[in-house]
């Protein structure tokens, strides 16, 4: 009897640690699965916002137009239809709100009942003009004609620089600035982080003594449980206005000050693993370094430090992933500006940080929420990437220790 109980809880305990494992894995696989979806709807999406529609004189020969050119004749950059293979004509704008200047209120109607009939017969009167007007406008008996635009291009997604995803009336959605910045903040970061963190890690592996090191190893990973926003206080009220003062600048939230916040957030992560992997060199070795007549730091510098090469890498990749990851505090202290950096010295805008920012004020299910969901996919697969680069340096390592 006491045997069937015993394998019957173990068949029990099984059967739930093989159900949680299959609940983790379709978990991490339906999030993965609706992120790309909704990411890649994008590129089936008109730049024009939902509801509305760009429409022109039934005679203007103008068939096809781009979201940029569409943003360069509402800005007047482009004033004249030819240069977008039209006729040698003036272009005139139109908007919803400006029909009082065409109309009196009584024409409008009590209730603005006249108001879709109204824009029919302007648009039909004016060979020249461009209009951008609810989509219900122009349905039966419209009297002008609708340009449809072509959909979002992941090239051009990539590529362009310019991220104005609620712009008017076509959105521009160039990444090129943020994902830049992205990797420059979590460049900066790692290059500032990874000496520091290694000199660290030695001194606790090599150096210290166990009393200094049982004080210090908490101390370090206290660290990582600092909230983000605390960094981000951090650094708003100590390092911006550091920066702002040493280097002389307008503002101080720039791309340094954001590698600088994150270069102390990753380095618990890089230290622990450095020390971990530093402290697994077998002890023969450094005796037999020491017994060939090394002295101390060249038995560090040409053995310890070597043989714990791939480990040393891991951690400063995983510390990367920490960087790029990282939303709040980056978002306190970059300036939140999405153009293309020059110099860690600029003001930046990271993808998690425009994630953060703007999800709140984005439409469900619009063009500026699937928009975030795209550069969601981008996050995914750089920190898949990385991932799989530790994944791969750490089997290296086994290999080589075998």
């Amino acid at each position: 009897m006491k045997y069937f109980i015993k394998k019957l809880t173990e068949k029990f305990i099984e059967g739930a640690l093989f159900l949680s494992s299959t609940v983790t894995t379709l978990t991490i696989i339906l999030i993965v699965f609706f992120l790309f979806r909704e990411g890649f709807s994008l590129f089936k999406h008109s730049p024009v916002e939902d509801g509305f529609v760009i429409a022109v004189n039934k005679g203007n020969p103008v068939d096809k137009i781009t979201g940029p050119q569409i943003m360069d004749i509402f800005d007047q950059e482009i004033t004249n239809w030819e240069k977008v293979g039209g006729a040698n004509d003036s272009i005139i704008l139109f908007r919803i709100d400006n029909i009082s200047d065409y109309y009196t209120e009584a024409q409008l109607g009590d209730s603005f009942q006249y108001v879709p009939q109204l824009i029919s017969r302007l648009i039909d009167s004016i060979p020249g003009m461009v209009a951008f007007i609810p989509a219900t406008y122009a349905v039966d008996g419209f009297k002008g004609r609708v340009i449809e635009l072509p959909n979002v291009s992941m090239k051009k997604f990539f590529t362009e620089k310019e991220w104005y995803p609620t712009a008017q009336p076509a959105a521009q959605m160039g990444v090129l600035a943020l994902i830049m910045g992205t990797l420059w903040v979590s460049l900066g970061a790692i290059l500032l982080a990874l000496p520091l963190g290694l000199a660290t890690a030695i001194y606790m592996a090599e150096i210290a003594n166990e009393k200094t090191r049982r004080v210090l190893k908490p101390l370090i990973e206290l660290l990582a449980g600092i909230p983000s926003v605390v960094y981000g206080f951090f650094g708003l009220v100590i390092i911006v206005p550091l920066i702002q003062k040493v280097f002389e600048l307008p503002v101080g939230e720039t791309g340094l000050a954001g590698s600088i916040i994150l270069a102390i957030m990753a380095l618990p992560t890089i230290i622990t693993i450095s020390e971990d992997a530093l402290r697994t060199t077998p002890r023969a070795m450094k005796e037999a370094s020491l017994a060939l007549g090394a002295n101390k730091w060249q038995t560090i510098s040409r053995v310890t430090v070597p043989y714990a090469a791939s480990g040393i890498s891991a951690a400063a990749i995983l510390g990367m992933g920490r960087a790029i990851g990282e939303t709040m505090a980056v978002l306190m202290v970059t300036g939140n500006a999405a153009v293309m950096p020059h110099t860690l010295l600029e003001p930046v805008r990271t993808i998690p940080a425009t994630i953060a920012a703007e999800l709140g004020e984005a439409t469900q299910g619009g063009l500026h929420f699937k928009a975030l969901f795209a550069l969601g996919c981008i996050l995914f697969i750089i920190t898949m990437v990385v991932n799989l680069t530790v994944e791969y340096i750490s089997s290296k390592r086994k290999l080589t220790k075998r």
